[in-house]
């Protein structure tokens, strides 16, 4: 077709914005609603979700295999009789139809054109999966980008360092269309270690005094210890407000001692944006709710998990035009927040991300995640947080066993003492014996990827694949 699409005709934007509010609107309206009025402003976004979903080859194979029929569906209250999906099916789904499979309704023969985005996941674990964003679908993920930059902190001029990877992921390009779009304050992507040098990463955050930064919480502390050890800064010296993060199991405290600032931690991922984000009163972090509807699952029974029980995130969308999701099993671990918030909100709060379930590992009858040796690590002195598990064939009774290469401190005090006192904490906590290895700082990064992308490896199953280290 000879017609160029042009952005900002193919949107409604006065209509989008008083059905999704932003920033000041947001907090004196959505976010105040009742219980009662989340669930009704779900249950009507819902039903025209699921009738855009029925349009989806996708959905009309994965439902369709279950006897499912489009009229069966009549509220939110019947939404356990869908049945979920996952990554496998989304592979599945790209296998069917290259690039980006039938999970996507974009027909490039018929389909009028339209500005699109193309964006993936991290892709740690092979190619990474491709998804596209119709208008729609990527102004609203930059609203709740802006919304969560506001409750945390941001105001307009102010300068945030944006330390996510700039390439084929998500993150870091969707932080900076919401920071330019929706906040008012300047974003300085200086990306990644490999992409801006960490001591480089420093002189722009003192020349250009940034007031706020975004990345992942290992990168974060590393830069704060290169300043201190390194370069005898101090990083409180620099003035940062906040921090913001997928904080995880990571240690909010110790990150807020080393730098005098607050973090705040966010629930994202590459399909949605922002889900979830903390406010300034640090309780849990708030679905917007709005825009999604959040289940989590119990990891055995499959049953709705009480409040403070761990489980798995199911996440169905209230916006995306073309590849809406219903259901989707994100594999990521958390638990609901019991009570209320001070900030006054009654939309639902998670807690911190505990790990992935593709992640986990049994040993020996018993589960165990990367992220909890991390969580257990930082409570270890004399270490700087970096680590790695490494699970491999024993040989011996057809068993695995996991090692837990961790970083100690330069000058740190007799190592066989903090590897033995290490081991006895792991298997106090965990309840399985894990074997421990200290090294020296910076040993990890190049099989890490600490200083060279966002997404940090701390699991390498080396029963599947052989020699990384």
């Amino acid at each position: 077709m000879d017609t160029v699409p042009r952005y900002y005709d193919s949107l409604d934007f006065k209509s989008l914005w008083e059905q999704f509010p932003t920033g000041t609107e947001y907090l004196k309206t959505t976010y105040l609603m009742s219980t009662d009025e989340i669930r009704e402003l779900q249950n009507s976004r819902f039903l025209a979700q699921m009738k855009r979903a029925w349009q989806v080859p996708f959905y009309q194979r994965h439902w369709g295999s279950t006897g499912m029929l489009p009229g069966d569906i009549k509220s939110l209250d019947d939404l356990e009789l869908i049945p979920p999906f996952d990554v496998m099916n989304l592979r599945d789904a790209i296998d069917r139809s290259p690039p980006w499979g039938d999970f996507v309704a974009l027909d490039l023969e018929r389909q009028n054109p339209m500005p699109l985005v193309l964006q993936t996941s991290g892709g740690t674990t092979g190619l990474p999966r491709a998804m596209v964003y119709s208008p729609m679908d990527r102004e609203v993920m930059n609203i709740n980008t802006g919304r969560r930059l506001y409750m945390q902190g941001v105001r307009a001029f102010d300068v945030i360092q944006v330390m996510l990877s700039l390439g084929l992921s998500n993150g870091g390009f969707l932080v900076r269309e919401g920071i330019w779009k929706y906040s008012g304050a300047v974003p300085v992507m200086t990306g990644s270690g490999a992409q801006t040098p960490t001591r480089r990463q420093i002189e722009i955050m003192q020349a250009w005094k940034s007031r706020h930064l975004i990345g992942f919480p290992a990168y974060i502390r590393k830069i704060g210890q290169v300043m201190q050890d390194e370069l005898n800064i101090d990083p409180k010296s620099l003035g940062v407000k906040s921090l913001i993060l997928h904080l995880g199991v990571d240690d909010r405290e110790s990150l807020e001692s080393l730098w005098g600032a607050k973090v705040y931690d966010t629930y994202g991922t590459n399909e949605c944006g922002s889900l979830s984000a903390e406010c300034e009163y640090q309780t849990g972090s708030h679905v917007f709710e709005d825009s999604f509807v959040l289940e989590i699952k119990d990891l055995q029974n499959g049953k709705d998990a009480l409040p403070g029980e761990k489980g798995v995130i199911y996440q169905t969308t209230l916006f995306k035009h073309l590849a809406p999701l219903v259901r989707f099993n994100s594999a990521d671990i958390s638990a609901w927040s019991p009570g209320s918030c001070a900030c006054g909100s009654h939309h639902r709060r998670l807690q911190r991300i505990f790990g992935r379930s593709d992640n986990m590992i049994k040993l020996r009858g018993t589960n165990v995640f990367p992220e909890a040796v991390g969580a257990i690590l930082a409570e270890q002195k004399e270490v700087n947080g970096e680590y790695v598990c490494i699970v491999e064939d024993s040989g011996e009774n057809h068993e695995e066993k996991m090692t837990v290469k961790f970083e100690i401190q330069s000058g740190a005090r007799d190592v066989n003492l903090i590897e033995r006192d290490f081991a006895l904490r792991l298997k106090e906590a965990l309840g399985v014996k894990l074997l421990v290895q200290a090294v020296g700082v910076g040993t990890l990064d190049e099989v890490t990827g600490l200083s060279s992308q966002s997404k940090i490896k701390r699991l390498i199953d080396l029963r599947k694949t052989k020699g990384i280290l």
